[in-house]
This record gives C-alpha cells, structure tokens and sequence, in this order.
C-alpha cells in the first residue's frame, strides 16, 4: 500500500461511518452493542496505523491543512527558483570561469542533498517537492550557462536531458509536481524533433502546433498502457497528454495556417474541427468507461469550447448579439439534458 491508497482507505472508513450513522438514525440498520464497538475500535487503530505510517489526512481540518501546504510549496519553489536565477545573473559576471563552473555544478548537488534529507525526515514531501523544483531550475540553468561559458552550440537535447533529470526526481521521491515539469521539457524535445524533420530550425517549433500532436498522443498512451507507473502517476500522464492533443487541435481548427498539410485554410481548419469534436466525444466516452473523472472533465470541457468556438464562427457576424447569447443559453440547457441523461443512464448500469 501507498500514500495514495492509504488515503483512499480512511476517506472509505469516514464515508462508512457517516452512512452507518444515517442508517441507524433511519433505522434501517442496527448493529449491536458489542459488533459496534469491535468496528470503531479496529477502524480507530486503521486510522492511527495508516496515519502514522503514510502520514494520511484523517480529518477535513487536516486536508485543508494540506492543500495550503502544498500550495506554499509550489509558491516557495517559484520563489527560490526566481531567487537562484537572479543571484546568478547578479553576480555571474564578476566571478572568474573556475568560479562560475564550480557553482554550476555544485548547485544542484546541494539541492539534491537536501531533496534526500528532506525526504528522510518527511513523509508527507511537502519540503522535498519544494527542493526538487529548485534542484530542476539549478539544473535548467545550469545546462543554459555551461552552454554559454563553454560555447556549445544549442540545440533540443537539452530538453532532453532536462526531462530525463526531472523524471529521476519525480520517480525517485514520488513527486508529480516534478513529472509536470519533466513532461513539459520532453514536450519541447519531442515537438523540436519533429519540427526539425521537416526542416524547420529547432527553436522554431512552437509555430508549427502539429509538432506538439506526437507528444501528447505519446504522453497519453503511456497513461492508458503503461504497466509499473508509479502509483498517481498514470492519471497526470492521460491528463497531460490529452491536454496539449486539445490545445494544438483548437489551436489549428482556428489557424490553418500553422499547419503543415498541403489544403487551404478552411479544409484544415474545418478537419481539426471535425477532429476535436470527435476526440473530444471519445475521451468523454472512455473516462465513463474506464471512471476517470478527470478525464471526462476534460473531454466535456474541451467538447463546449470546440461548440462554442463553432457556433462563434457561423453566427457571430451577422447575427444580433441578443439573439447569439440567447441561443448559447440554450445550447448550454441542452447539454446540461443530455449529461444528465448519461449521467442517469450510468447510475442506473451500475446499481
């Protein structure tokens, strides 16, 4: 068991006791004195054990408590990256090529040490995620200034190694904040690659939005197919994934031409379309059949802006305003229908 499944089994215990407690104040369910006294105690020492060995939120408070931990985490390594990276470039240019490179390289390392050690006295993460991120922004610049001291000439690979620095972190710790990051870096090495296939220079690949479409199929297959994630893991790289797939498609279904097909403008803009509203159908479809909500948020989410975009385009110009909105409106009520609809139909399956 995990921290992950370790907090899923004391929100079961606080949901079976609520429900035991309706139960009997509705008399539909009385358990006796002596049954009900060996059920609290042994769901009593579950919670002590699980919060003692996962460090686990065992009350709303707590959970409250953790999200404003986490919150300042990623606010304080914002800070300490933004801190590192103005210290250096404060200070770089009076510092000889021995200093420089000697805290280049010795950054990191720091940064790692007190990952580890943090790691150590913390289950719950909160310091370790914090000097990963600072461990990461120490890596990235490093890499950028080395490059520059030493003038090697540029180029995607240092996407590369970014993500696979941030990967180490992120699976060695259990962080995914780190994944987030290692992902973005292997985005930007993936959607260079591809872009240079097609001889575009590397730096340029963000004009071209079909590069970023391998990425995010390939981030999203290791989600649905991947055996041995770490545990939470699978969920962020289906989440990512499909991500940057709707953001490059909405972006080419209004932009033809930052496309690499050879079609007018319209053709391409109408097939990404054409493509986002079907995508967009088939994730929700898959999240209700595989249960990942986060999934068929996003799918929903993405379906509304691809039919908003659209209704946007055909009518936006000569219809009057009121008129517009009003017919939004009732786009809006229609497939508040239909989810329900769907929602009810699933209900009804599972019970």
């Amino acid at each position: 068991m995990d921290k992950e499944k370790a907090q899923a089994r004391v929100d079961r215990i606080h949901a079976f006791r609520a429900e035991l407690a309706e139960l009997e104040s509705e008399g539909a369910l009385v358990l006796p004195d002596d049954a009900r006294n060996r059920l609290d105690v042994h769901h009593t020492e579950l919670l002590r054990r699980l919060a003692s060995e996962y460090d686990v939120d065992t009350s709303t408070e707590q959970k409250q408590f953790s999200l404003g931990m986490r919150l300042a985490s990623f606010l304080g390594a914002l800070a300490l990256a933004a801190a590192v990276f103005f210290f250096f470039y404060r200070f770089w240019g009076a510092l000889d090529t021995a200093a420089q490179v000697g805290i280049l390289v010795t950054a990191p390392v720091l940064a790692i040490t007190g990952v580890e050690f943090a790691a150590r006295r913390e289950r719950s993460l909160y310091f370790a995620s914090l000097l990963a991120l600072v461990a990461f922004a120490c890596f990235v610049l490093d890499l950028s200034m080395l490059g520059q001291i030493f003038n090697i000439t540029p180029s995607q690979n240092a996407f590369l190694v970014w993500g696979l620095f941030g990967l180490a972190l992120a699976y060695g710790y259990g962080l995914r904040l780190l994944l987030v990051a290692a992902l973005t870096s292997l985005l930007g090495y993936l959607s260079a690659t591809v872009g240079t296939w097609s001889g575009m220079y590397w730096l340029s690949f963000g004009e071209r939005p079909e590069n970023f479409l391998l990425g995010g199929i390939a981030f999203f297959a290791v989600g649905l197919l991947g055996q041995g994630l770490h545990s939470g893991f699978k969920s962020i790289y289906r989440i990512y994934g499909l991500l940057v797939l709707f953001i490059a498609i909405l972006i080419l279904s209004n932009w033809g031409a930052g496309s690499y097909l050879p079609y007018s403008y319209s053709v391409i803009e109408n097939s990404y379309q054409a493509a986002g509203f079907v995508i967009a159908g088939l994730t929700i479809w898959l999240g209700i059949r595989r249960h990942w909500s986060g999934v068929v948020n996003l799918g929903s989410t993405f379906f509304v802006i691809f039919l908003y975009t659209k209704l946007f385009d055909w009518w936006w110009d000569w219809m009057p305003k009121y008129l517009f909105f009003l017919i939004m409106g009732l786009v809006a009520v229609l497939l508040l229908v239909v989810l329900q609809r769907l929602r009810t139909g699933e209900r009804q399956v599972r019970l």
